[in-house]
């Protein structure tokens, strides 16, 4: 028997995130995603008059043929996998890796090579900005341990984070991104941060499950060149495989130019991969309700109620500030009193205050409010 949640959850996918349309061609691409999952999503399709393309993938097979192949290896991949992208209208990601940490002793030349060749070519180039499209971890035993709860309780957790009143979400965030749209300064202030920028005439994008499950965040881009001060995370990240904590980054005038963390010569690595690395891509406050505690996967890291991430790298075509760079690497600091507070100021007046939206327009925002 079909789990009814999976159902509920397919049509989020299809009607809400995607919203496919009769004729539409949309590829699923599905690593160790339960068989049940990936048919509801089929049926789903096909009831919106969409034509359903499946792709399965396996993360141990992704990493040797990432591994072990040479430039010429990955171009290949990436045009075969660009020219499919560009002849479909939706696209969803559904990925259930078990071991977070499976590409941690791929070289870094290979990752540069694959993120270079394949990841930027097809989902940069093609699927981030051509087509209508959402990404979403599926729940693991693995998940559940590093969310710090049993497999079933984390499970509950999950369906009822992505099958939450998205639409409802959507209309509490327009008082935000419009204020977005009109602000210049930002400055952040926190346990070892005190940070400055503009956002000044840089497009503002409000994430309300359209794009990725869960979700739960405003986003736009500093202007490239604004960014002064300093930012110490307190949420542990992954990138390429590594986990990094204690990330702390001083920039000058929109550079990075001291970044330390429990491995700095592999954060530096990272950063040096090319010029546009050590610039900021991505600014970004999150309010899902239900996500309060990091667990190491980014998608429900970012999404973090009293959180924002600020993220080196490439910025998004929606919200461009002209960087670019193979890597985009979403940063996350929680303010929530639990995790050391903070403060959020817009135009030097206070927007968020130890993760709470303290204006009244965006009280809406706020946990109690999200989840009633």
């Amino acid at each position: 028997m079909q789990d009814p949640r999976m159902q509920k959850l397919a049509e989020v996918l299809v009607a809400h995130s995607t919203r496919v349309q009769p004729g539409d061609n949309v590829l699923i691409e599905a690593s160790e995603i339960p068989d049940a999952m990936v048919i509801a999503l089929i049926r789903r399709i096909r009831e919106a008059g969409g034509i359903p393309q499946v792709t399965v993938k396996h993360s141990k097979i992704q990493r040797e043929v990432i591994r072990g192949a040479g430039a010429e290896g990955l171009q290949a991949i990436g045009q075969y996998e660009s020219y499919r992208m560009k002849r479909v209208q939706a696209y969803m990601g559904l990925r259930g890796n078990h071991n977070i940490s499976e590409m941690s002793d791929v070289t870094s030349d290979a990752m540069r090579r694959y993120e270079q060749d394949w990841l930027q070519p097809v989902h940069l180039d093609v699927r981030v900005p051509k087509t209508r499209w959402v990404v979403l971890r599926w729940p693991t035993s693995s998940m559940a341990q590093q969310a710090k709860m049993s497999t079933e309780a984390f499970e509950d957790f999950y369906f009822d984070v992505c099958t939450l009143d998205y639409q409802r979400m959507e209309v509490a965030a327009r008082p935000l991104q419009a204020l977005m749209e009109k602000t210049n300064a930002v400055r952040i202030t926190g346990q070892g941060t005190d940070l400055r920028f503009s956002i000044k005439d840089i497009p503002v994008i409000s994430c309300a499950g359209t794009h990725n499950i869960p979700d739960g965040e405003c986003f736009t881009a500093p202007v490239r060149d604004s960014v002064n001060g300093v930012i110490q995370f307190n949420t542990n990240t992954i990138y390429q495989g590594t986990s990094f904590s204690d990330v702390r980054l001083r920039f000058e005038a929109g550079r990075i130019v001291e970044a330390t963390a429990n491995n700095s010569e592999r954060l530096n690595q990272i950063l040096d991969a090319d010029e546009g690395a050590r610039f900021i891509g991505e600014f970004a406050i999150g309010f899902n309700p239900y996500i309060t505690t990091p667990m190491l996967d980014i998608l429900f890291d970012e999404k973090i109620a009293g959180s924002f991430h600020f993220t080196p790298g490439n910025a998004y075509d929606d919200a461009d500030n002209g960087n670019r760079s193979t890597v985009h690497w979403d940063m996350v600091q929680i303010q929530t009193p639990g995790f050391g507070g903070g403060e959020i100021y817009f135009d030097d007046e206070l927007l968020r205050k130890d993760g709470e939206f303290v204006r009244d327009e965006l009280k809406g925002l706020n946990q109690e409010n999200l989840k009633s």
